[in-house]
């Protein structure tokens, strides 16, 4: 069955409930929409694109901030055959400019937070049509609203099998230079029943999600509950008291968190800030965590102020469709720290240089297989046939298994710092402290972070006779987005080997340890 189909159902036995829920607490603002509403919203988004000349194999870009349109619009555009094009609205203008480019979008259908980001590029994008979400749009840019008015509600009935594309979701390598992943509507479909199968989402359940939803995994976990056509809540803002109100007003059973949120609730509690006794949570049944290494201390924590919720993590990339490739398990609490073991349909092994299968125990690259695996980079035979090898997916992260099967990452192959979930890659911002007249070399590396995972540095090696100090580094940073600039830097030889290349692992073990003292 077709997500789409899925949908379709929902809307049939579930008409007259809630779907989704909004939640802007910052403006005091609250929305929902039944399934009946979804669908019909849905409907009018895809016979409004259609009548536009979009059909199968058009893309159309998705740039907007989570909101009560946000999934809506994106089953629109998979209903006409064409494939959804979410874009990171952590993007500069030239990045959502080269992301157009890339896919070929024909249609940017973006929200008010980057009307200026959009202005910027205007002449230098070449798109059919733009349409806006949300009040007071600018000039000659059609709201959505206005533009469906007119158009039917009823399913437009494109032929779609599991086989057609579906979607381009973008990531990028240690170039920092984006690469567009394609699925297919098999990939996203499996992420339903992977999901559903490892969270035994039924339909009394009510999901709260927080990540932005361009993201695979805000989405795919989102997807268990679309099969059984539960709740779910979008939350705008990720303060403490904002998670527990929606969870104790909204009745929620399941959250997905990052380590910085679950950090900053914990510290709340701990600090008097937040008191649980004053909220409803005694359904909030599940608490996990994905998008990057959980450090076990923080789930002891967790687990001794919600004693009786069941605690999942999950591994994923962008690659397989999300996360559910390796996860936990709900059963497995004893085994925090470790990634856990194949996902429900798929397989993994761990590989030496040659592609051999190593011993348990021995550290090696990570290979998963499985229904949610990329069907490409999109026009990219060569990083295509770099990670994809008969059926496998290298996924560039080292790990170990243990003798009962459990899975632990060790390091990552490439040198991908990921702070709060996001992914910052260090050749970008090397190549940016470069261009400092007093800078001869720079290395950028991810230290360990009690909050965020990790948080990026750098190690900058200054030109014969230049003085240069930190503040002057973190100045001349501001001109990166916030979530790339170096937290601190440190001023020593940048050291390389033989062949040229920056030997990381030296300053890892040389920077690394206090970080990590404070973090265990």
């Amino acid at each position: 069955m077709l997500i789409m189909e899925m949908l379709s159902r929902n809307a049939k036995m579930f008409g007259d409930e809630v779907s989704l829920i909004e939640r802007d607490p910052s403006i005091g603002r609250r929305r929902e929409i039944t399934w009946f509403e979804f669908e019909k919203l849905a409907n009018q988004v895809a016979n409004a694109l259609i009548s536009c000349g979009i059909g199968k194999g058009d893309k159309v870009a998705l740039l907007l901030m989570n909101c009560l349109e946000w999934l809506p619009i994106y089953f629109g555009i998979l209903r006409t055959g064409a494939l959804a094009v979410p874009l990171n609205f952590r993007y500069t203008a030239d990045e959502i400019r080269n992301c157009l480019d890339i896919s070929e979008a024909k249609i940017l259908i973006y929200g008010p937070e980057f009307v200026e980001r959009i202005d910027s590029i205007s002449d230098q994008i070449f798109l059919e049509h733009k349409f806006f979400v949300g009040e007071d749009g600018p000039e000659g840019v059609q709201n959505i609203c206005d533009a469906i008015a007119g158009f039917s509600p009823r399913d437009p009935r494109v032929p779609i099998s599991l086989d057609d594309e579906a979607a381009l979701y973008f990531t990028s390598g240690t170039t920092g230079m984006p690469k567009a992943i394609l699925l297919t509507h098999a990939n996203l479909t499996s992420a339903c029943y992977t999901e559903n199968s490892h969270h035994l989402q039924t339909h009394d359940d009510n999901f709260l999600c927080i990540p932005p939803l361009y993201h695979t995994g805000a989405k795919m976990h989102w997807f268990g509950s679309l099969v059984v056509g539960s709740k779910a809540v979008l939350l705008r803002g990720v303060e403490p008291r904002w998670v527990f109100e929606a969870v104790s007003e909204e009745k929620v059973t399941i959250v997905w968190l990052l380590v910085p949120w679950a950090q900053d609730i914990l510290d709340a509690i701990e600090s008097g800030e937040l008191n649980p006794r004053q909220y409803r949570l005694d359904q909030w049944r599940l608490m996990h965590i994905g998008a990057q290494p959980v450090p076990p201390s923080l789930i002891r924590r967790w687990k001794k102020h919600f004693p009786n919720q069941m605690y999942d993590t999950n591994y994923g990339l962008t690659e397989s469709t999300g996360p559910g490739c390796v996860h936990l398990g709900l059963e497995n609490i004893h085994k925090v720290g470790a990634i856990g073991v194949p996902g429900f349909g798929w397989e993994v092994k761990i590989v030496d240089e040659q592609g051999a299968t190593v011993p348990r125990g021995k550290v090696g690259e990570l290979l998963v297989k499985g229904p949610g695996v990329m069907k490409c980079y999109y026009k990219n035979e060569e990083a295509t046939s770099a990670v994809l090898k008969n059926g496998w997916l290298h996924t560039g992260d080292m790990a170990r298994q243990d003798k009962e099967g459990f899975i632990f990452l060790v390091d990552r192959k490439k040198d991908v710092v990921i702070s709060g979930g996001e992914n910052i890659y260090p050749v970008e911002i090397e190549d940016f402290l470069r261009t400092h007249e007093k800078i001869k070399d720079v290395a950028v590396i991810g230290i360990p972070d009690r909050r965020l995972g990790e948080i990026p540095v750098a190690i900058i090696e200054t030109r014969s006779g230049a003085e240069l100090t930190e503040e002057e580094v973190i100045q001349f940073c501001q001109a990166l987005p916030r979530y790339k600039r170096p937290r601190t830097c440190f001023f020593d030889k940048v050291p390389r080997n033989p062949t040229g290349k920056i030997e990381k692992p030296k300053l890892r073990d040389k920077y690394c340890a206090e970080a990590v003292a404070q973090v265990i």
